[in-house]
């Protein structure tokens, strides 16, 4: 391996001092050094492969310019993995680079990838869930920047959740618009199995603000179905079982769409189509919504502004303000809900 290039080099090749150069390449504004002086030390820069002694910078500037990313199955997970996705473009923005520690949910394996973390010097740690849900932390010190994303905490309260509550009353919303005002079923809901550790905790949240639209619209659920597993297995059974009871469905709201999946299924087998016979809304957004077909109507899950927003939080000047920060979850519209104009 060669010698490493070094600011003097660099300087040496501009033709200035070494103080000179480093004001240029760390973007001081009144350096009052001539353009032409600029251009020779960025070239020199270039043309030496020259890269910044970050441990020596670390010590000037108090900063590391790295950020810890630790989660439990974000990164091993398709469709949460925007989360990553959107924080690495914020810290780039930014300047920084992200150190990303998955644990599969072990509080031991946490504390070791803290530990190393904090041993890299980061400027902040972003704890992130695949659910929304509360989160172990390890013991910190206190002067650690703190962001949750997609989960809680109760000694480190800054938190980036999905606004579930707005999401759910879009739901209903657009089944209301549509004309569509009975014979609605939820499918997914169960009160119990939120209470486990495993479930997403905001999924009340978009329940409460589903009740909500339903109240103020006039509207009742014909039947809430609880499901535990949300997947097209149990989607499909569900709907199938509601069939053969006689049960007259007009709308269908799955708290999933892989529970959307096995629901349209189990219509198809019917003879019922989506949309003339029953509409279809559901929420997440999976990359497969679309390829159904008629396409899944859906409420996006934001994992990528989600992650952004927890940078630029982490990143604030003050620190992270405590508190928790919502994030508009988009409305997909897609084919599977009717028109109004169809009755």
């Amino acid at each position: 391996m060669g010698k490493r290039v070094t600011l003097a080099d660099v300087a040496r090749r501009a033709g200035l001092s070494p103080s000179a150069a480093s004001m240029i390449l760390n973007g001081r504004p009144d350096t009052r050094l001539s353009a032409d002086a600029h251009e020779r030390v960025h070239a020199a820069a270039s043309e030496l492969g020259y890269r910044p002694n970050v441990a020596a910078r670390a010590l000037r500037t108090d900063t590391t310019h790295t950020i810890g990313f630790v989660s439990d199955h974000v990164a091993t997970t398709r469709f949460a993995s925007g989360l990553i996705k959107g924080s690495l473009e914020a810290a780039e923005a930014a300047g920084h680079v992200v150190l990303v520690a998955e644990t599969g949910g072990e509080p031991e394996r946490e504390v070791e990838a803290v530990s190393a973390l904090l041993d890299r010097q980061v400027d902040g740690i972003i704890f992130a869930s695949m659910r929304a849900r509360e989160t172990f932390v390890p013991p910190l010190p206190s002067r650690t920047r703190i962001v949750m994303l997609n989960a809680t905490n109760d000694v480190h309260t800054c938190s980036v959740l999905p606004d579930e509550e707005t999401g759910g009353r879009r739901a209903v919303e657009l089944l209301a618009d549509a004309g569509i005002t009975e014979g609605i079923v939820l499918l997914g809901y169960d009160a119990e199995a939120e209470r486990d550790v495993f479930r997403s905790e905001t999924v009340a949240s978009r329940i409460r603000g589903m009740s909500d639209a339903l109240r103020e619209r006039g509207m009742t659920l014909a039947r809430s179905e609880s499901i535990w597993l949300w997947e097209p297995a149990s989607g499909h059974e569900v709907i199938a079982r509601l069939l053969a009871e006689g049960e007259r469905l007009t709308a269908i709201i799955c708290l999933n769409d892989r529970l959307a999946f096995g629901a349209s299924q189990a219509l198809a087998e019917a003879g019922l189509g989506i949309p003339d016979d029953v509409s279809l809304v559901s929420f997440d957004n999976d990359e497969l919504a679309a390829y159904l077909r008629p396409g899944l109507t859906t409420i996006g899950l934001p994992h990528e502004e989600m992650g952004r927003r927890a940078v630029e939080l982490l990143l604030e000047p003050d620190g992270p303000p405590p508190g928790i920060h919502l994030v508009e979850m988009p409305v997909v519209v897609r084919a599977s809900i009717r028109s109004a104009t169809l009755g």
